[in-house]
């Protein structure tokens, strides 16, 4: 198709990662998955491996590898994160760095990284995800929410930058996400409340595409039915 476009999705073997780069695929756009070294290459993609996103000279090597194999870039969705809870009197410092190295950094290195092909090619658009407790966080998650206050203030300022350079910057707040993991840790609660993988990836595919055009610094909920 004509308007076919590149799309970085990092965490793409991840529940949201999979459906969404479905999702971009019957679209007819290009994907290339960020993985870490042994993660499946989801279908109808091209991988590419990054050992540790938090690291910002191996998120760069990764996505100059691939500029240097398609040409170009249009957009990057990361969904690369980690969650944890502890009350705050348990909470050690190595959680709070675990939290912050796994949902801040990672996000400040793939941006740092996607923004200057966006810059060159005059357009682009990216999403990250956030959390409904970056902004207002319930018991024991104080660690888990201010880093998802970080990345939605990341992402508001990094918007507010590039708003006239025609590149847009978003995030999603998805609810509990109907995952096989998120079933087992909570065997007793009801996942036909829960947000499907799917709809949190339509999500993400609306703010990427041109229908989202008047769009950016924005914190999408998508809540589920809970």
């Amino acid at each position: 198709m004509s308007d076919a476009k590149v799309f970085i999705v990092t965490g793409a073997a991840g529940n949201v990662g999979s459906a969404l780069i479905a999702l971009l695929a019957a679209d007819g756009h290009r994907t290339v998955a960020l993985l870490r070294p042994g993660e499946s290459q989801p279908a109808a993609t091209l991988a590419v491996t990054a050992d540790d996103l938090a690291d910002a000279a191996a998120a760069g090597a990764a996505v100059a590898e691939v500029a240097a194999k398609l040409g170009r870039i249009d957009g990057l969705v990361h969904t690369v994160g980690g969650f944890a809870m502890a009350p705050i009197g348990e909470s050690a410092p190595a959680l709070w760095e675990k939290m912050f190295r796994l949902n801040v950094l990672t996000t400040v290195n793939v941006v740092r990284a996607v923004l200057p092909h966006l810059r060159a090619a005059g357009k682009g658009s990216i999403v990250a995800i956030g959390a409904g407790a970056a902004l207002r966080a319930p018991s024991g998650m104080s660690a888990y929410a201010a880093s998802k206050a970080c990345v939605l203030r990341l992402v508001e300022s990094t918007a507010d930058e590039t708003k006239r350079e025609n590149i847009r910057v978003n995030a999603v707040l998805p609810g509990t996400i109907d995952t096989p993991q998120n079933r087992a840790a909570m065997p007793d609660a009801d996942p036909s409340l829960w947000t499907a993988p799917h709809e949190v990836a339509a999500t993400i595919a609306f703010l990427l595409s041109d229908a989202a055009s008047g769009i950016t610094g924005a914190a999408v909920p998508v809540p589920g039915r809970s």
